[in-house]
């Protein structure tokens, strides 16, 4: 690989260990990825004795959604198949580090080229599937010269990555190391084509069918339900930042009519005391609450203090306001609008296609501003017509947009 991303790699390594002397989030992956070697040499020699016949690799938990659907049909289809899926982040192992449909979860070491030899070597994988966004010079490299086909799935390309700048050429050689490329959009075949990658299907996003899986497969939430049952309006607001909070808790407050469920995406005591303290009385956690007759009528907003509920509870919604829109990125819009409502959420959504086509249909709003905001919900509130139409439009877009898994499992694993 170029000596320069190698150097660049190590100096990424080190701030890490720098930077995990203050975060817990960053000293967990560091001792995650310390682990992994020695854990998984061991565990191969158990669970997968000639090689994991297939490794799925994951960014964090969005891009695991992503993998997700063909994880789990290649379990249900090819129960004998060892898999291994692998995570960077720590926000994604430790959500699914026992997760039961693959045979071991385990973090992905710094991309140096020792540590990419003794994962390879201790792995034994067959197949490599990386999910949309995981570029790592050195696995590339070495799967490439060891023969193992290499698979991206889900991914999506714009103009202004590395891939297409001069001077470039580095990084469109990792993209020629992959054996196939599965793309969301024509956008991003047309823009491969340009620089000579023509090994390229346009299949979709995985995301879509799987959250219609999760729709299908949705939770009732009793104490939800009983929360929002004479409510003639509920927004939901998911995986909700402070910044998210500025924009919509003052609109909140001005329409005690309304109920609101919020969910915010880190949850620690303090952050959920700062975030309570804002409702003066009217917010309850989810955990105090052991029943639905607890609840005591006078609440306005149900606090979310708990994995694993969020993508049921946009069945109990209104409208949902998706949250990081004014931070890094947007967080899972489809995850709500496969219930038929619209989705809400802040400008930084240019990474996603599916915030462009859900605005382009009348399915979702940007909102960059507190008054953008109040004007988009009041009129959700006030017009109800509206926002039916709105929430139609949400879920004909996801309907139409299912089948990506179909297509990628059948080109992967074709019947013998």
């Amino acid at each position: 690989m170029n000596p320069l991303y190698n150097i660049g790699i190590s100096l990424y390594g080190a701030a890490a260990r720098l930077a995990s002397l203050q975060s817990k989030k960053v000293s967990d992956m560091i001792a995650g990825q310390r682990a992994t070697l020695d854990t998984l040499e061991s565990e191969r020699l158990t669970k997968a004795p000639d090689g994991y016949d297939v490794w799925i690799h994951a960014a964090s938990l969005g891009e695991f959604e992503q993998g997700r659907p063909l994880i789990e049909r290649l379990r249900r289809e090819h129960p004998d198949k060892k898999i291994l899926l692998t995570f960077f982040s720590p926000s994604g192992y430790n959500v699914r580090r026992n997760y039961d449909r693959v045979d071991t979860v385990a973090y992905l070491p710094f991309d140096t080229p020792a540590r990419v030899k003794r994962f390879l070597d201790a792995a034994k994988p067959k197949m490599a599937i990386f999910v949309k966004y995981e570029f790592w010079g050195n696995y590339l490299e070495q799967l490439h010269r060891r023969g193992i086909p290499t698979y991206l799935i889900s991914s999506i390309f714009r103009p202004g990555q590395r891939f297409f700048r001069p001077g470039g050429e580095w990084a469109r050689n990792m993209l020629r190391k992959f054996n196939h490329l599965y793309l969301q959009d024509e956008a991003s075949r047309k823009l491969l084509a340009g620089i000579g990658i023509e090994n390229t299907t346009v299949a979709g996003d995985t995301r879509f069918d799987r959250v219609t899986d999760i729709m299908r497969m949705a939770k009732e939430v009793k104490i939800a339900g009983k929360f929002t049952e004479n409510a003639k309006f509920t927004l939901i607001a998911g995986s909700s930042w402070p910044a998210d909070e500025d924009i919509y808790i003052p609109w909140i407050k001005a329409n005690p009519q309304v109920k609101a469920i919020i969910a915010p995406h880190e949850f620690d005591k303090e952050r959920l005391g700062l975030l309570r303290k804002r409702f003066a009385g009217k917010a309850r956690l989810l955990s105090e609450i052991e029943f639905p007759s607890d609840l005591e009528g006078d609440e306005q907003v149900l606090i979310i203090d708990c994995f694993g509920l969020l993508s049921s509870l946009y069945n109990y919604g209104s409208v949902a306001y998706i949250g990081g829109g004014f931070g890094a990125g947007i967080h899972n819009i489809n995850e709500a609008a496969v219930f038929g409502i619209p989705v809400v959420f802040g400008p930084r959504h240019h990474k996603f296609k599916e915030a462009s086509d859900l605005i382009a249909c009348g399915g979702g709003f940007e909102i960059n501003n507190r008054e953008e905001c109040t004007r988009v919900l009041d009129n959700m509130l006030n017009n109800p017509d509206a926002r039916h139409s709105a929430g139609e439009a949400a879920a004909d877009y996801i309907r139409h947009s299912i089948g990506a898994t179909d297509l990628i499992y059948a080109d992967l694993f074709p019947k013998s």
